[in-house]
């Protein structure tokens, strides 16, 4: 083979290389950047925009407080919490871990504010 030929052949390998490299880039940024992201791009936005889905609060604070001594008091803190957190720990008592936002919720006085 002639050095013009080897030099030919390197850059088409070359250019096919860099075309593959840009075609995956292309799909990776497809994959991760949905229409209601932000110009960045980045996978934290994605979480940003996810929306936990709804859940019948009033059916699972009714579930989660049916063992309770004060189950008016209960179910009403519990509808608050499962209203702004959209979730509920499974059982009657504990479990929070299942639900981490359920946990934070503080009242003024610095108390757990979800049964």
């Amino acid at each position: 083979m002639s050095p013009a030929i080897k030099l030919l052949s390197s850059l088409v390998i070359v250019f096919l290389l860099l075309l593959q490299a840009f075609a995956e880039a292309s799909t990776e940024n497809a994959v991760h950047s949905p229409s209601n992201m932000t110009e960045g791009g980045d996978l934290a936005a994605l979480y940003r925009y996810y929306r936990r889905p709804k859940i019948n609060c009033h059916f699972a604070c009714a579930r989660r407080c049916r063992k309770s001594s004060r189950k008016n008091v209960c179910t009403r803190a519990c509808g608050t919490c499962c209203m702004r957190c959209r979730c509920v720990p499974p059982g009657t008592y504990g479990n929070k871990k299942a639900c981490p936002c359920y946990a934070r919720l503080k009242t003024h006085g610095h108390r757990p504010k979800c049964p």
